[in-house]
């Protein structure tokens, strides 16, 4: 038997108690966007991270998906990439 809860990510629940997870396609865009430009000025996570004023583990996870990233730090990453917004979509 499976059952399948809707939030801002889509998680199935099996009989197994196994968590499966799918990304939304919008925060794997995003993510893979900011991956892109984080590399195309030789930054890394850590580095983009501190210029952001976010947690180092925080960037890896907005690139993997793993968050539904706020408004507020969209801005701050677009700050320290040196972009406006719009250019990370």
């Amino acid at each position: 038997m499976l059952i399948t809860l809707v939030s801002i990510s889509t998680f199935v629940i099996s009989k197994s108690s196994n968590y499966i997870m799918e990304k939304e396609p919008i925060l794997k865009a995003f993510g893979q966007r900011v991956q892109e430009l984080r590399k195309e000025r030789n930054l890394s996570q850590e580095q983009l991270a501190d210029l952001a004023g976010v947690h180092r583990t925080y960037i890896g996870m907005i690139e993997r998906a793993e968050k539904n990233i706020t408004l507020c730090n969209i801005e701050r990453i677009a700050k320290a990439l040196k972009l406006d917004i719009k250019d990370l979509f």
